[in-house]
This record gives C-alpha cells, structure tokens and sequence, in this order.
C-alpha cells in the first residue's frame, strides 16, 4: 500500500514547497486545539490539525446550514455528504471519525445510526478542530480522525452581550414548499466572576429540488433533512473560583423531526432517472433524532506549577427511523398479525456517562519535557427498539471503557526540534443480558454474557522546524473503536448462541502513520500530508440481501493531501487550492491479503479543492468549488462506478451600521448529479437513487451586541 510513487509526490512536494489543500488555515503556532487535550500549541505535536474558525463556519453554514456541511466542503478528504439526516458512510481519510462537542462524544458505536453529525445546531458553535488520521486521545472511536465541536465562550466582558440570526432560503424556481427560515439567538451576562450564556434556534426546511426542478426523493426509514423542523437550546454557565480557576457547565439539546408530509417516487437508475417525491402521509412516525448533551467542567492553569482540567459528562439520544412504506420482513411476526401486513419502525437509544481527568506541566528539573497523565472513565448503555409493539430488536448492551494515559512531549535545540510519544490503556467490558431475537430470526434465544477486553495504544511522532516557517514531522499513531455489535446481537438465527463465546468484539485497532511537511512563507501557506493506515480486523459494510451488515476484514488505506493558500498583492484576496487522493483495499476472501477496492460506502472520492476568498472594508465573500473525480472500484459491481461532478458555491456579506446582510448560492451553476453514495451503492435499488440538490438561495441578517 506504501506506493513508492506516492512518497516521492510527497518529496518533491516537500522540496518545491508547493503543497496544496483547500481550508483556510491560521498559522499553526498561534493554534491550541483543545482536542489534542495538551495546552502545547499545534505546531508542536507531530499531528495533522485544521481549525475551522467562527467566521469560516458562519460562511459555509450560510452555504450549507449544518457542521457537517462545513467539515465535508473544506476538508477534501471528507466524503461528499449524502445530504440526508443520515451520515453512514461518510468518513474521514477512509475510516469513520469521532464527533464531539466540547470533547463530549456524540458518536454511538455500540449501535451506529449515523446521526452524530446532528447533535448542536452551528449557531452554538464557535470553531471546529479537525484531528486527522487514527488516534486515541478522546478514546473509543477516533479511527478516520475527532471532529471536535467547540462551543461559544463566556462573554469577554462585563455586562450584556449577545447576537441573533434571521435566515431563509429557497430553491431556484421559488416552489412554495421548498421555502425554509431559521430564527436564532444568543445572550450572554457576565458580572465579575460569575457568566452565563443562554440561546435558542428554530429552523424549518422545505423541500429539496434538483437542477432540472424535480423533487428530490425522500428517505422516510433513515431520515431527511428536508421537510423538516429542528430546534435547539443551548446553556453555558461559569464561575471564576480563583485566578485561573473556573467552573463551567455547559447544556445543550437538539432535536430534527421530519413532516412527513412526502412519499417516495422510485427512479430508474438504467435510464438515470432519480428517485422523486410526492405529497403524502409517511406511515407511523417521522424520522428524528434529539441529543441532550451535559458537562461540567473545571479548570486550573496553574496547579502545582501544571494545567488541570476534568471533565463529569452526559449525553443521551434518541434516533427514530421512519416506517419503510411497505412492512419491513426483518419485523414481521405471525403471532402479532398476518406476514406482510405488521407495521413497525424502530429507535436507537443510547445513553452516555463519563469522566476526563488530564494533568499537564513540565517536569520539575527538566523543563523542556512536558508530561501529560490522565484516566478516562466512560459508560454507555444502547439498545434498539421497535417502538410500535415495543418489541427489542438490539438488546440493552452496557459498556464500559476504563482508560489511564500518559503522553510526553520533549523540546530539544531551542524547540526546533521535538520528540512525542504516549501511551493509553484499555479495558473493556461489554455486557448483554439473555434475550430473544426476533420471529424473523427464529425467536431464538441467546445467553447473555460479559466479553472483555484490554489493549495497550501507543504513539509516537518527531517535530522539526529546521528553517522559519518550515516544519516536518512523522507520527505513529493507534486509533480503536468496537464493531457495530448491535448488529451482531440483532441477527443471530440459531439457537444455543452464548455472547460470551459468540460476540467477537475485538476492537477495531487501526495503526496510523503520515508524513508531513508545513510552510509558511510570507503570503504563501502550504502543506503536505502523506498517510497510510491499516487494520487487521477491521470493520467493512457489506451490502447482503439489501441490507448493510458489518464484516470483520483486514483494511488498508493510503493517501495523500496537498493545500496551498495566497495571500495576493491586491488587498484582501486569498486565493486556496487542495487535493486528497484515498486508496482503499480490503480481504473479501480471508487470506489475510487485500484483494479489493474500497467501495463507495466506506470511502471517498479524490478530489480537488479551489477558491477565492475577499475580505475587505464591508464586504466578505468566498467563492469555492469542489471537484469530485471519478473512481472505479476494482473487483466490484462496475454499475457502481463513479463518473464525477464538481460543485460551485458562493457566499457575500455585506456589514452594515445594524449588523450584516448574507446572500448565499448553492450549486451557483445549477450542476444535475446523482449523490456520490448513491451512484456508488445500492447499484439495483430504485428507490434511493438520489439527485443532489439544484441552486439554491439563501439571504440572512446578522446582529451582534
């Protein structure tokens, strides 16, 4: 997997200073990412970091209103969203990421709905650090990367301060119910040393049109983002025990509900018609999910001569699927009513409880070594349910995860040159209580157990700043997270099945390596990252009898990510470009030897990042496109092949003495496609063959006091 064509790219990438990627980035050194839980700076670690900044969230929520919209459209070795509630498969550099917000994990492993990209409305959020590649630092679930959602602060001064949102938006063709609106707040309050910030956002979305004015079809089971309601309620409340000594809690709920107000209209995908929608009642409930996220944090800058911070948090969720229009066989049970006939959807449920504790400073009589040592405690319980017979369909499963860790930066010749390394333990246990599968598994009924296991992740990485504004590093780094074992328990058909001897939830070890070099030479920021990662029991979806099940097989990825960005001579213009190449290979027999491509559900395509971005007097504006190239996955279905697309987008704000005007186009050029994880599964499947989106419009006003 480690072409040698690929590292000499890198080289002479290296040599002529002319990486490339697509994000605008601040200087490195000035950047801690609270992520890489070390107060270091980023230049220091032997990391991959991006951060995107307030006002680059605020352009591209305005372009595409969600976090993850922003993450997939700056960072090129994202997927392309699927433009649905739904993220599965969509990953970073090939492999799944963790999310958070404010280090609290959103992600749900144990049984993946692929609703963690919803969880906090982007209004709430004050940047985004982006770790790439596998890692351990927050713990199970990092295995493509953290995607950490930093919320607003406390206010900086004393007194009332706040800001508000009024958006809408609506499709080319101005259709009556592709109209949307969004209605957000925020107000802060802080007298000495006390503060606290409260907000609240509404949000209605109308029907999504393509670029020929067609409909876009709705996915009623896994759940939309079109025709649909969202809100959320954010809380933030601090206390200044001492110098540099603080208490926060932070609150925060989301919850997105579809109307349910269309049905499905099946395409043809022989003759490249997409799926459509018409207006219709959804049977059952409408897909949704809600999140409520807890933390309390404390804070000290200085204690005993370290940094100390811990963190007590909780996190719940509740992912509804819709009700497929025809009975679902996996549900069906004679005993209930007839075969064909019995209705029913089903609703992740799963709660989170834990606690970070992580101590930082440099060691007493060898200064230029700074020691970080820590203990991670997190407990969660998931299970899946029907909720129309509230029947269990994934039974109650409880995990807990019990983690020290140590890491270790030292600086050498004047900090030009550093060495890192850590260390981080597993134990863990998994337990499922007797239980009985469904009829259409044969009502079998399973032993419960408690299967444990424990693993030692190591990392390690060098930092050298050999010149001003040049910097190399190399790392070795382990990232791990536990098959989908709600899956698993789900699907057993036979009987005398004891979990004990039956789960395999050896975890999903991923072992990451890169290569990278950054330069920063007067109005030149430019990067290269070479990387290749490989798992020896990884986690596969494969698409059997329609539906994905996960498979245990050995994953290789490589890959390289070029970024480059101008400050040019007239004022105020920046011009980026990027580019991410992803091999992916996997064993479809068991030999223990790749054999295969990657395919569109678990990897992403190579693209190709540009665009243009002013700032100045009054005016802000960004003009960006994306360049998808094509792909063909050998040894797979070649109806899956992808021919490519590319997308414009382009955002203006224009200050005014009350606040600002935003006026945002997507697609500006109106492109006609079919959605990348649509055109590259599900290669028989009429009823999601899914158009991406046509132009659209969205204007908003802005106000901060």
């Amino acid at each position: 997997m480690r072409s040698s064509l690929t590292f000499l790219l890198l080289a002479g990438a290296s040599l002529s200073a002319m990486p490339a990627l697509a994000q605008q980035q601040a200087a490195v050194e000035e950047i801690i990412v609270s992520a890489a839980r070390t107060k270091l700076p980023a230049n220091a670690l032997p990391l991959t970091v991006d951060v995107i900044d307030s006002d680059a969230l605020a352009q591209q929520a305005a372009i595409g209103g969600s976090v993850i919209d922003a993450v997939s459209t700056l960072v090129p070795s994202f997927s392309p969203t699927r433009q649905k509630l739904s993220g599965a498969g969509e990953t970073l550099r090939g492999r799944s990421p963790l999310y958070a917000i404010n280090g609290i994990p959103q992600s749900t492993p144990l049984r993946d709905g692929s609703r963690d990209g919803f969880t906090i409305d982007p209004f709430f959020v004050d940047r985004v650090e982006l770790i790439y590649g596998s890692n351990a630092l927050q713990g199970i679930g990092g295995t493509g990367g953290i995607v950490n959602q930093v919320t607003v602060g406390p206010p900086k001064q004393d007194g009332v301060s706040g800001r508000m949102l009024l958006q809408g938006s609506t499709d080319d063709g101005f259709s009556g119910d592709g109209r949307g609106g969004k209605i957000a707040g925020l107000v802060g309050y802080r007298e000495g040393r006390w503060d606290a910030t409260v907000g609240g956002t509404y949000e209605t979305r109308g029907a999504f049109y393509d670029a020929k004015g067609r409909r876009i079809g709705v996915d009623s089971t896994q759940g939309e983002t079109q025709d649909s309601e969202s809100w959320s309620a954010f809380g933030r409340f601090g206390y200044e025990l001492d110098e540099g000594v603080r208490l926060d809690l932070m609150l925060s709920r989301f919850q997105l509900e579809g109307n349910g107000d269309y049905v499905v209209v099946a395409g043809n995908r022989a003759t490249n018609l997409p799926t459509s929608a018409t207006h219709g009642t959804t049977p059952g409930d409408p897909a949704r999910n809600r999140t409520e996220s807890a933390a309390l944090t404390l804070t000290a800058d200085d204690l005993a001569g370290g940094a100390f911070t811990s963190q007590l948090f909780f996190n719940r969720s509740r992912d509804t699927f819709g009700g497929d229009p025809s009975p679902v066989e996996s549900f069906q049970d004679a005993r209930i009513a007839p075969i064909g006939t019995l209705f029913d959807q089903s609703q992740n449920r799963s709660r989170k409880l834990g606690g970070k504790f992580n101590y930082e400073r440099a060691m007493p009589g060898f200064e230029d070594l700074t020691a970080t040592v820590g203990f991670d405690a997190l407990f969660d319980k998931t299970e899946q349910r029907l909720i129309v017979t509230n029947r269990t369909w994934v039974p109650p499963t409880d995990f807990r995860s019990l983690a020290p860790f140590a890491q270790f930066n030292l600086a050498l010749l004047d900090e030009k040159l550093r060495l890192a390394a850590g260390v981080r333990h597993e134990n863990v246990q998994i337990k499922v209580d007797d239980y009985t599968t469904l009829a259409s598994s044969g009502s079998r009924r399973v032993t419960g157990g408690s299967p444990e296991f424990s693993d030692t992740l190591f990392n390690a990485g060098i930092v050298a700043e050999p010149w001003q504004g040049v910097r190399l590093y190399g790392s070795y780094a382990q990232g791990y997270t536990v098959p989908d074992v709600g899956r698993i328990t789900r699907a057993v058909n036979r009987d005398g099945v004891r979990i004990d001897d039956f789960l395999d939830i050896d975890p999903i070890i991923s072992d990451n390596r890169e290569l990278g070099v950054e330069l920063t030479k007067g109005p030149i920021t430019a990067s290269a990252t070479y990387f290749w990662s490989t798992s020896k029991k990884g986690q596969n979806l494969v698409l059997v009898a329609g539906v994905y099940e996960v498979q245990r097989q050995r994953v290789e990825i490589e890959g390289l990510e070029l970024n480059l960005a101008w400050e040019t001579p007239l004022p105020g213009l920046t011009l980026s470009g990027g580019y991410a190449h992803l091999d992916g290979r996997t064993d479809s027999n068991g030999d223990g030897k790749v054999d295969i491509d990657l395919d569109g559900a678990n990897i992403s395509p190579d693209r190709v990042n540009v665009a243009a971005a002013y700032v100045y007097g009054p005016v802000t504006a960004r003009l960006q496109t994306q360049f998808y190239l094509s792909r063909d996955f050998d040894g797979g279905d070649v109806r899956n092949n992808f021919g490519g697309y590319n997308l414009t987008d382009v955002t203006i704000r224009h200050a005014i003495d009350m606040g600002g005007i935003t006026l945002s186009v997507t697609n500006l050029f109106d492109k006609d496609y079919i959605s990348y994880n649509s055109d590259t599964t599900r290669p028989t499947d009429n009823l999601r063959f899914y158009a991406g989106r046509g132009r659209t419009l969205t204007l908003g006003w802005d106000y901060s006091f």
